[in-house]
């Protein structure tokens, strides 16, 4: 399962861990067909660490459907750069806003549900990675966008 978001600077094409991370997968997925991350900004970005997105407001607030951890012994670790985690704001709070590492970030295991890796587009990450940033908030200082959203195929839409 893949799908791609297309961005002001180019396209970042994920592959999702749909069996390692089904509920995680799902509302991603859910919230993509109805076009809720058209027009998202990446509004935290720190280099050499991680990129996020997934809040339409722009104000890092969580939207979507509150789901629990899910982690297991299977568990995707932050172990190289562009792998896809779902940002939360303590236990049990993931919901629409999401990141991407910019490296292995081994102190977010476990705490951060990795539902996905960029398969293609890490050039575009690098462009997301240089983009200057406010120093105290570590927001992009030019509203950087993902346009739309192709979903190559939803195992989870009946």
């Amino acid at each position: 399962m893949a799908v791609t978001l297309h961005t002001d600077l180019g396209d970042l094409k994920i592959e999702l861990f749909c069996e390692r991370a089904p509920k995680s997968c799902e509302n991603f997925l859910a919230l993509c067909a109805g076009g809720f991350y058209n027009g998202c900004i990446f509004h935290r970005n720190i280099k050499g660490f991680m990129v996020q997105t997934g809040d339409p407001t722009g104000s890092s607030n969580n939207s979507g459907y509150i789901l629990s951890d899910l982690f297991s012994f299977i568990s995707v670790q932050h172990n190289v750069r562009g792998v896809v985690s779902m940002a939360n704001n303590g236990p049990n709070t993931n919901a629409s806003q999401f990141f991407f590492t910019y490296a292995k970030q081994p102190h977010l295991d476990m705490k951060y549900t990795v539902f996905g890796k960029i398969i293609d587009g890490l050039e575009t990450l690098d462009e997301l990675e240089k983009l200057p940033v406010n120093e105290k908030s570590f927001r992009p200082l030019t509203e950087t966008r993902i346009k739309d959203v192709t979903l190559h195929a939803n195992p989870f839409a009946g």
